[in-house]
């Protein structure tokens, strides 16, 4: 009966027991403060990466050099996360103010949509209204090229599934630069007709 009352009293485990209870949220915490690090510095590294790219696409006979400057991203960011899946995409405008604007049209029913026969300027020639004036590919002289890339890739330490979040990790860097003036700029206007 006395050993069982020193017993109770004794708490020289007790340290051990109370690091058990909180040590999984503890590694939990340190694995997430990881993975955050390491995505931003793959976000960062992949930003400086696209600005270089930009800059390279904006000199005349880029074109020339696209898989070249496209490359030097892709083992740029190959460098840190081997296994990742890159996108590049670029859309030119004839300025800034037009990036990721719709075309103009005329509403002449005023429900807002583009429909009914109404006109519409054309920016991009593809006989049709696009909610993106954008042409794809690096534009021309002037231009306002959007530079957009997408990586994604398994996320490294895997607590994503312990929080309910993916197991891939997606970031998206986007730049727009204005090509060179090694010309005048071309600026193709047609009108069409909304179905």
């Amino acid at each position: 009966m006395m050993r069982l009352r020193q017993l109770a009293g004794d708490s020289s485990g007790a340290t051990l027991v109370e690091f058990a209870l909180i040590a999984p949220a503890l590694l939990t915490l340190l694995l997430g403060l990881f993975e955050m690090g390491y995505n931003y510095y793959m976000q960062s590294l992949l930003q400086g990466s696209i600005q270089q790219a930009a800059r390279d696409s904006t000199i005349e006979g880029a074109y020339v050099k696209q898989t070249e400057i496209d490359t030097a991203v892709t083992n740029t960011v190959h460098q840190i996360v081997p296994d990742a899946t890159i996108t590049f995409q670029r859309r030119a405008y004839s300025s800034f103010s037009k990036v990721n604007q719709p075309e103009d049209f005329t509403d002449a029913n005023n429900d807002g949509d583009c429909n009914d026969g109404e006109p519409f300027e054309d920016a991009n020639g593809n006989g049709i209204w696009d909610a993106d004036r954008g042409r794809t590919g690096l534009g021309g002289a002037r231009d306002a090229v959007l530079y957009q890339v997408t990586v994604s890739y398994p996320r490294t330490f895997g607590v994503s599934k312990l929080i309910g979040m993916s197991d891939t990790f997606t970031t998206t860097a986007t730049t727009v630069l204005r090509n060179q003036p090694y010309d005048k700029q071309a600026v193709e206007l047609s009108v069409g007709n909304c179905p």
